[in-house]
């Protein structure tokens, strides 16, 4: 708790939050319910006995309490979020406005087929989006989010390994992919053998191939990838795994630089996950609902996983098994199903209408004013912070802590006087390839009037840094309901339950 200098612990409007705990009491109810009957209990002795401990609160204490807390939320609609790799970019109220007609979003996933042909028509025109606009012949659109997405590339080709018979078991991963991608290789079974990276930031080629042997089983590649650089050698990487017979799974999370302009199936690339609220603006964060489609080559396409839509002389259906002609024709081999029913419909109308909208032309924008932005923040700053590497970059550009050698002020420092100048921070000490990293991502809705404010205020901070102010740093944020946390405490001993005071000193 933050020591208050108000009698309240309110400053003006910005008003101190209670727990519900602390503030209920049990005569309240914002509900009027008919007294419950006497009944014999059917819980096999395991009856509540005493009282559920719920708060009791009025109407107005919850509406208030819960409009209070969401004011204290930082997020896309509130400003400006250059949390690097994560794309928080806004969302058009059209798609939510297509998302929430009757027609699409009353459906139920269980609803005969023959009733919800234009849910199918929409998903499968969303699938040929995205199949045309990576140059790729089939798609999953089931996956639930990019991890998942991550997870359904690579049982894919566990799936074509065994049926060709080969027990291949290890999976490269660059030391600037994703944090997911070891975590779902090794989750799929797959050993982890790392590649580190040269000194541009980008795979070393030559240690790449120092690598392969006939137990790889393929490559998880970022592009563009952690460090906000294109990975130049894609090609050569392709044809490398190729021949040594693995397959080539690519991180599609950075799609927004490249959409429109770069086509990964052309690349040689075998499946890439698509989180579509990074490249399609679905909203994102909050637990989901996420979506992460992955598109496949010819390679892998026989084994993707049910159910997809087709298109028959009778209109629209679901392949629900192996034995129905699906996107791979009679050779279909999938391997099962990964999530049930048919994926995240919402996310779906929301994507599709983002895409619809802007159309092919206004897609390759996307990808230009992202690098644009991107870049903008580099030549602005880079004169005060210090460049991981050298330009240009793709989405996102990548600082480092030298800058701060001799202050007394960290990357954690900087990070959180950010706060107190009204921003999220950007990602801080990722990828780990790069020591106190600073990643920062403008993507390409923000205009430049926001993005000269925040470098106004980044050029500030560095100024500060300088001038011998370490010990404010070290205090910030300063103007926050909440002061600085003990972040480590908080992680190895979380407090899960409110106890009330009476209860805690019993206990004691």
């Amino acid at each position: 708790m933050s020591t208050p200098d108000t009698y309240t612990g309110n400053r003006g409007l910005l008003l101190e939050e209670p727990l519900t705990f602390e503030t209920g009491d049990p005569a309240l109810s914002a509900v009027d319910l008919p007294p419950v009957p006497e009944a014999a209990s059917r819980l096999g002795g395991l009856a509540r006995e005493g009282e559920i401990g719920l708060p009791g609160l009025s109407e107005p204490q919850v509406m208030r309490h819960y409009l209070r807390l969401s004011q204290k939320n930082y997020c896309i609609d509130t400003g400006f979020y250059p949390l690097g790799s994560c794309t928080m970019k806004h969302n058009p109220r059209l798609n939510e406005k297509m998302a929430r007609l009757p027609g699409l979003g009353d459906l139920h996933p269980l609803q005969p087929v023959k009733t919800a042909q234009g849910a199918l028509e929409l998903i499968d025109a969303c699938a040929r989006w995205l199949k045309v606009l990576t140059g790729m012949p089939a798609v999953a659109m089931s996956p639930a989010a990019g991890a998942h997405g991550e997870l359904t590339g690579l049982m894919t080709m566990r799936a074509a390994l065994k049926d060709r018979g080969d027990h291949r078991k290890t999976v490269l991963v660059p030391e600037s992919a994703h944090g997911t991608n070891p975590a779902s290789a090794h989750f799929c079974g797959f050993k982890v053998d790392s590649i580190p990276a040269d000194d541009r930031g980008r795979v070393d080629l030559a240690a790449f191939k120092d690598k392969l042997s006939d137990d790889v089983a393929g490559i998880m590649l970022t592009n563009p990838n952690t460090c906000g650089l294109f990975e130049n050698d894609i090609i050569d990487i392709a044809e490398a795994v190729h021949g040594a017979g693995g397959y080539f799974y690519c991180d599609g999370a950075n799609f927004n630089a490249i959409v429109g302009r770069v086509r990964p199936g052309d690349l040689g690339i075998d499946c890439m996950h698509l989180n579509l609220h990074k490249t399609f603006s679905t909203p994102h964060g909050g637990g989901g609902p996420g979506a992460g489609p992955v598109v496949l080559s010819e390679r892998l396409a026989p084994y993707a996983p049910l159910p997809y839509v087709v298109h028959g002389p009778n209109g629209f259906d679901l392949v629900e098994h192996a034995g129905q002609t699906g996107q791979a024709g009679g050779d279909a081999k999938p391997f099962g199903r990964i999530k049930g029913f048919h994926g995240q419909f919402g996310v779906f109308v929301r994507a599709l209408s983002y895409m619809m909208a802007l159309g092919a032309d206004g897609l390759r924008q996307v990808a230009s004013d992202a690098v644009l932005n991107a870049n903008y923040l580099m030549a602005s700053l880079s004169d005060v912070l210090t460049p991981s590497f050298a330009g240009p970059c793709m989405h996102e550009v990548l600082f480092d802590d030298r800058f701060l050698k001799d202050t007394g002020v960290s990357t954690l420092d900087f990070a959180k006087a950010m706060i107190d100048e009204g921003y999220h921070p950007m990602t801080m000490y990722f990828p780990l390839v790069v020591h106190g990293a600073l990643l920062m991502e403008p993507t390409e809705t923000e205009s430049k009037a926001t993005l000269d404010e925040f470098i106004g205020s980044v050029r500030d901070l560095a100024r500060r840094a300088h001038a011998g102010e370490a010990e404010a740093f070290h205090a910030a944020p300063v103007l926050t309901p909440r002061k600085r946390l003990d972040e480590t405490l908080a992680a190895r001993k979380p407090v899960l339950r409110w106890t009330p005071p009476e209860l805690d000193q019993a206990a004691e």
